[in-house]
């Protein structure tokens, strides 16, 4: 039997969990927040599956750059970020807004 579980977002998020942990954080007004973090903060719109869009730790996406974290918005899924250690979180958020429908 199947399950259905309704949902308010209109995309996701994707934030690689091994380059949030080898960054140390790196965000957030002191530099010590995750990415994950600091976007499910600076986006807001609702928690989990209330939110706008979700922010979701994956596992490795295969990409690892250095002091950087990968990030893939589904809706966009040919355009993934690198994003450098210590950008301003509200840089990173701007830019994803740029994919809004």
């Amino acid at each position: 039997m199947k399950a259905h579980v309704r949902s308010d977002w209109r995309g996701a998020i994707l934030v690689c969990r091994k380059c949030g942990k080898k960054a140390g954080g790196g965000f957030g007004p002191k530099g010590k927040t995750s990415l994950t973090k600091a976007l499910r903060k600076e986006i807001g719109g609702g928690k989990g599956r209330k939110a706008k869009i979700g922010v979701v730790e994956v596992g490795c996406l295969g990409v690892c750059p250095k002091h950087a974290v990968t990030v893939v918005d589904t809706r966009r899924p040919d355009e993934w970020l690198i994003v450098k250690a210590g950008t301003a979180v509200e840089d990173v958020a701007a830019e994803l807004k740029r994919n809004e429908p």
